[in-house]
């Protein structure tokens, strides 16, 4: 389980102080797809990569199964599956070798890792490029890649920062199934995303930030009932136009 308590951080920029997020809580439970739904510049990034410890919040905390991340990062770390919105993979090794290298990383043994790349690349259907050089590989098999060697140890709570985009429709649906795998082997997913059939789909409850915090949060069901709409696009269109009128 990963709970975010009223983190707050902010940017100093030409303009001056930006509060990129500003009080964010929610919390994201076992064996449930959670979605972070909301305009570019909302936060969503900024609030995923405090949640991976890349970012430390000014103020809030966070817990990743009970564990503080600002207590102890590094347990933190080995208890979180991460595609970060930079995805770049190290191009002159095969597939294999990016995921053998994030093993090697946490400490796996050769046996391990073998099995788990074994498992990924069935359930990610890598097995044509596995062994293949990673230059001038598709965006979707850079992202297979990329995940694969977030896995590769096997964590319980899985980030993903916009997993499907720049996919072709088939590779889409393929992440969309093993999204939904993930749900079923009990993992907590997080991930992000701009597409809203894509959240209304996959996701058991989703977070809507705006202007740095969050406007609404709920089931697809529920958006719906809390704004009055009948579909969760212009239930989203309301929640942050909600939030723009505030800051008007």
């Amino acid at each position: 389980m990963i709970t975010a308590n009223e983190l707050h951080k902010s940017f100093r920029t030409r303009a001056g102080i930006v509060n990129a997020v500003d009080g964010v809580s929610f919390a994201a439970r076992d064996g449930e797809i959670t979605g972070l739904l909301g305009p570019n510049g909302a936060g969503k990034t900024t609030t995923l990569r405090m949640l991976y410890t890349l970012m430390k919040p000014e103020r809030g905390t966070i817990t990743i199964d009970g564990l503080d991340a600002a207590r102890e990062p590094e347990a933190v770390r080995r208890a979180l599956g991460v595609l970060p919105d930079a995805r770049g993979v190290y191009k002159r090794l095969t597939a294999r070798e990016n995921i053998a290298y994030f093993g090697e990383l946490h400490g796996m043994s050769k046996a391990d890792i073998a099995r788990r790349t074994q498992l990924l690349s069935a359930a990610l259907d890598m097995d044509d490029i596995l062994d293949r050089q990673t230059e001038g590989f598709s965006q979707g098999q850079r992202t297979k890649t990329a995940i694969a060697r977030a896995l590769v140890h096997d964590p319980k709570n899985v980030i993903l920062d916009e997993p499907t985009n720049g996919l072709d429709v088939m590779t889409t649906r393929a992440m969309r199934g093993f999204l939904q795998q993930l749900r079923s082997e009990g993992r907590c997913v997080i991930f992000s995303s701009h597409i809203m059939q894509e959240v209304a789909a996959l996701c058991d409850r989703i977070v809507i930030i705006a202007k740095g915090r969050v406007v609404a949060s709920g089931t697809a069901d529920e958006l719906r009932a809390q704004t009055g709409e009948s579909n969760l696009e212009d239930a989203f269109v309301k929640a942050i136009g909600s939030e723009e009128g505030l800051h008007a």
